[in-house]
């Protein structure tokens, strides 16, 4: 089987933001989580998130995936406003996802877990699969063509028909990758990938990320605590904290911000 090309329209980075993050507030009560947070992330980028534990960082996700409803403010993907989008529809729209938690069907094989990542893609419905109508075959072929593309591209093949359960956590998570791409997204939200690896794999990770990118011309928004892996991989970086932006720019810009030093290590003037 072949491996998809890169996209040679996203990978070359137009410029024009993919992603439009504009003065969201998200309050819970009187708990306000994020206050105004604005951000672009650009096509064909890697833009990584960070901030301590409570920062507003998933909460974020959230709003991105319409688990959460921001109290004001926008998001506008690919120039439109997500916001009057169902949640279930968010797919659709060119948005994957992996969760910090895993979020696999434990006793389903490989290949049945990535497919079912690519069934947002699919028109069919329970009348048509009920009658067994061809155009629902071919359609099905073309989701398990590229379940198999995807179980090759991340190393999968030797554990296709293996249950999710059985496989080591690190497996799993590449297993919980593949279904995220399966869905075609244009934008691929990576919350903690990293969570659970030991060195030799997020150092594989961070090769993957950049990867992708390169191979697929996803863009990437990541949230991760490890600094490391964040500053080696993205083009961009921003960090939250207390629900406010406190910094933007290069990895090398804001590793040397006076208030991401502050919230990081409790610094003070």
């Amino acid at each position: 089987m072949n491996r998809v090309s890169a996209n040679p329209s996203a990978a070359s980075s137009s410029g024009q933001p993919l992603l439009q993050v504009s003065d969201v507030a998200v309050h819970f009560g009187g708990i306000i989580a994020l206050d105004g947070v604005s951000f672009d992330v650009k096509q064909g980028s890697i833009l990584g998130l960070i901030g301590p534990n409570g920062a507003g960082k998933t909460t974020l996700f959230n709003c991105l995936s319409r688990l959460y409803i921001p109290n004001s403010g926008d998001i506008r993907f690919a120039g439109q406003s997500i916001l009057s989008t169902a949640p279930h529809k968010i797919a659709n729209t060119g948005i994957g996802r992996t969760f910090q938690n895993l979020a696999l069907f434990a006793t389903m094989s490989v290949l049945d877990n990535v497919m079912v990542g690519g069934h947002s893609q699919s028109s069919s419905d329970f009348l048509s699969n009920a009658l067994r109508l061809p155009w629902v075959k071919t359609e099905e072929d073309g989701l398990a063509d590229t379940a198999w593309d995807l179980i090759e591209y991340l190393d999968l093949m030797d554990e296709a028909y293996t249950p999710v359960a059985d496989l080591p956590f690190g497996t799993q998570k590449r297993v919980e990758l593949a279904r995220a791409l399966a869905s075609k997204p244009k934008l691929l939200l990576l919350d903690e990938p990293a969570g659970g690896l030991n060195h030799d794999e997020v150092d594989g990770l961070g090769s993957l990320i950049k990867q992708i990118r390169d191979d697929r011309g996803i863009t990437v928004l990541l949230v991760e605590h490890h600094m490391s892996l964040v500053m080696a991989v993205s083009d961009h970086v921003v960090a939250i904290d207390f629900g406010r932006k406190i910094g933007e720019g290069t990895p090398s810009e804001v590793q040397q911000n006076p208030e991401v030093i502050r919230a990081y290590l409790g610094t003070s003037d």
